[in-house]
Parts: C-alpha cells; structure tokens; sequence
C-alpha cells in the first residue's frame, strides 16, 4: 500500500486550513471551489462505496494515528490538523476526527425518464436532506432543485442526507422552464385538494413536486401537473412536514401493487 503525502497543519493561518474551513462552514462555497466537504466515518465510507475517490483526506492529530488502515490510501494527499484546528472546522457537537474533501459532481443533463423529485423552494437543510435519503430509498434517482431550494451540497443537507447523495443524479438551480425535459406524468403535493393518495392511481416512474415549507407548491407547478395528491390526515393536524410528506408519497409510487 502507498504511502499518502501527509502535511501536519498548526497554524489557523495556513491557506490549506483556511480553505477547508470555507467549505466546511459555508454553505455555498462548493459551488466556487468545486468541491465539496464531508465528514465523518459514514459519509466517508458511503462516498467510498459509490465509486467516489476523495482529492484529500483530513485527519484530527489525535485520531491520525489510530486511523483504520483503510483510509490511508483513500486519497493521494492527507492533512492532519492539531485538535484545536480541528475543533474550529467542524460542525459537529462531537466532531467525527476525519473527513473527506471530494470534487464535486460535474452537473449532468435532465434524464427525461428518469423518475424525479423536484424541490420547489423548499428551504429547511434538513427536509432537502431528508428528501435526498428518501428519493435514493424508493427508485427516484433524479433529484432537480429550483432556484430559491437549500443548496444541495451544503454541510448540513449533506449530514442529513446520509449518504444518499451519492446515489443521486442532483441538479441545482433550476429553472421552471427546464421541466420541458422531463416526459413523466407530473404529480404535486397539497393539503387541501386533489385525489387521497391511498385511493390514487399511481403511475411509476413518475415526477413528484414537493414545495416550499409555508407556501407549498407554485402555482405553474400546478398548472403543469398531472395529479393533484393530499395524504389522508385522521388524527386532524392541517399539514405534514414537507420530508413527511415526500417519504409517505415516495413511498406509495415505489411500492403500488402490480
């Protein structure tokens, strides 16, 4: 096994460190750096496990020499920060002692069969990444983020997403006019109209909409849809959180009988 070009980093000035930190804590510095920060052993070993081989490889001092084996030549070049560096780039509670820098996936042309989510100004880190975990669960492995979505890349999408990224066909920054591609039937999500989702006819593949946390769903969006779903809701709450949602109506299309 070879030897990885290791660099032990003291100083919070070195320009390593202070680029690594930017893309660590800003959530869209990806998108001019072309790469992208993810930390922590399961990211690492899920980016791993989909073919990703990592630009750099970054260790706690503490943690360095206890590192398994095989992360040593998961990347051509490793950094080791001492932990008070280390402390100040994560964002983590517990920070996880390793990570992986990674170039970030060049974007790629709508799939115009592929079946897709579309996030329409759906804002909350958490809810994209945990609609990017359910998209990649249940076969809808085209992901199309309009302008105005969390940035799909971003350090906190990325912690909830769990690795599905790298599953994922992932577009950002898109434009409504850019739908034209897609030649699937074209569902939307609402709360207080169209057919119950356990009582529709479901096609698959197909496109799910699923909009913005407040306002839901934009009005082109509906005019181009196909179906209009709500979820039944006994127990009489007026809404579902958006991921909620999205995992429940992933879920019926993946699973519909025959």
């Amino acid at each position: 096994m070879s030897t990885p070009d290791v660099l032990v980093i003291a100083s919070g000035e070195n320009p390593q460190f202070k680029a690594l930190r930017r893309l660590a804590q800003d959530n869209t510095a990806y998108r001019k750096a072309g790469r992208v920060w993810i930390e922590g052993d399961h990211l690492c070993r899920a980016a791993l496990a989909r073919g990703v081989k990592p630009v750099l490889a970054v260790f706690s001092a503490s943690f360095w020499p206890l590192a398994p084996r095989e992360w040593f030549a998961t990347a051509s070049k490793t950094l080791v920060l001492n932990d008070g560096l280390w402390r100040a780039l994560s964002a983590l509670e517990s920070p996880a002692q390793m990570g992986f820098v990674i170039d970030l996936p060049a974007p790629a042309p709508i799939a115009p069969q592929q079946a897709t989510v579309i996030l329409d100004r759906v804002q909350d880190a958490g809810n994209v990444g945990s609609i990017l975990r359910s998209a990649s669960a249940f076969g809808f492995g085209q992901v199309i983020a309009l302008t105005g979505t969390a940035a799909l890349w971003s350090p906190k999408v990325l912690r909830a997403g769990m690795g599905a990224h790298f599953g994922l066909s992932l577009i950002e920054g898109a434009q409504l006019s850019d739908l034209d591609a897609l030649e699937l039937p074209l569902l939307v999500t609402s709360s207080h109209q169209g057919e119950y989702l356990h009582r529709a006819e479901l096609p698959m593949p197909c496109v799910w909409a699923l909009g913005h946390e407040g306002q839901g769903v934009c009005a082109e969006l509906n005019q181009r849809a196909t179906q209009a779903i709500r979820i039944a809701q006994p127990g009489g709450e007026e809404s579902l959180n958006v991921a909620a949602a999205a995992a429940i109506c992933l879920h019926a299309c993946a699973c519909r009988p025959g």
